[in-house]
């Protein structure tokens, strides 16, 4: 059963929508010609409801995904920054830099303990000790840092739940 409140339902039509947004989350790179025919629509018809979600910005982008062990990086340290203000001026330069930063691969504003929580990728521990003695603690506002390294990915998913009990 498809669970209609997970999303707005303004922008998805039916069942055919949630369908064909489950299929391109798991293969991105499906032809249109085969999703049609999974979800039981003319290519034409498929095509006009794909640039429909996209339009809605229900599909943001699509990506491949990357294995980062093949590519050297050896884990995930998730940093927790503590800023030494928290003005909007505070706040909006400390996200601006970090866009800057590549190895950063998430950045998200928390209530809490600390006042963000950024996920950093390294090739091993001298690449973080390098980041976090050259990058992190030179970032604009930043009081204090907090590092978990991972011991190993349990799972990672990209797909958003677009089921009930998911």
């Amino acid at each position: 059963m498809i669970k209609n409140d997970v999303v707005n339902p303004g922008c998805i039509d039916n069942a055919t929508d949630y369908a064909i947004l489950q299929h391109l989350q798991q293969r991105g790179r499906i032809t249109n010609a085969e999703l049609a025919e999974r979800v039981g629509l003319s290519p034409s018809a498929m095509l006009r409801r794909v640039q429909m979600l996209e339009d809605s910005g229900m599909i943001v982008n699509y990506t491949a995904r990357l294995n980062p062990q093949k590519l050297g990086y050896k884990g995930n340290i998730f940093v927790h920054v503590s800023l030494d203000s928290q003005t909007g001026q505070a706040l909006q330069e400390f996200e601006q830099a970090v866009l800057a930063v590549p190895q950063i691969m998430e950045c998200y504003l928390l209530a809490g303990d600390s006042d963000y929580l950024l996920r950093v990728i390294v090739g091993g521990i001298d690449d973080y000790e390098k980041l976090h003695i050259q990058t992190l603690t030179s970032l604009p506002h930043v009081a204090r840092i907090r590092s978990l390294f991972t011991l190993k990915t349990v799972i990672r998913n990209t797909a958003l739940p677009l089921h009930e009990g998911a």
